[in-house]
């Protein structure tokens, strides 16, 4: 076999590596695009969340997150940040962050 041979088979088997793994990756389902919501699904993925978190502002939003279908990172008005995940129907399916205020220590009067 010549060298040219060999290069062409090891290029050959490169691209149908490459192709097995995104075709994994897309049948199950699993695709990490960040991309971020648009159109009408935006208005309805910032509703929910702003829903279950009882207000803030809508900082970032994903579609196909690893951990749900969307994401919506919602900044409180205290600061602090949750991400609010959602299914395909907007239907709150988990949340992390910072979702308990911290009502331990004293309070400084926002003097940081």
């Amino acid at each position: 076999m010549t060298r040219r041979t060999r290069w062409i088979i090891a290029a050959a088997a490169a691209v149908v590596a490459a192709g097995v793994g995104g075709g994994i990756a897309i049948a199950s389902g699993v695709t990490d695009t960040d991309q971020p919501i648009t159109g009408p699904a935006l208005a309805r993925a910032e509703q929910a969340a702003l829903a279950h978190t009882g207000g803030g502002r809508v900082t970032d939003t994903e579609v196909g997150d690893e951990d749900s279908y969307y994401e919506v990172e919602v900044t409180l008005p205290d600061g602090r940040q949750v991400d609010v995940q959602l299914d395909r129907d907007f239907v709150v399916v988990g949340v992390s962050g910072d979702q308990q205020p911290d009502n331990t220590g004293p309070d400084d009067g926002g003097q940081g």
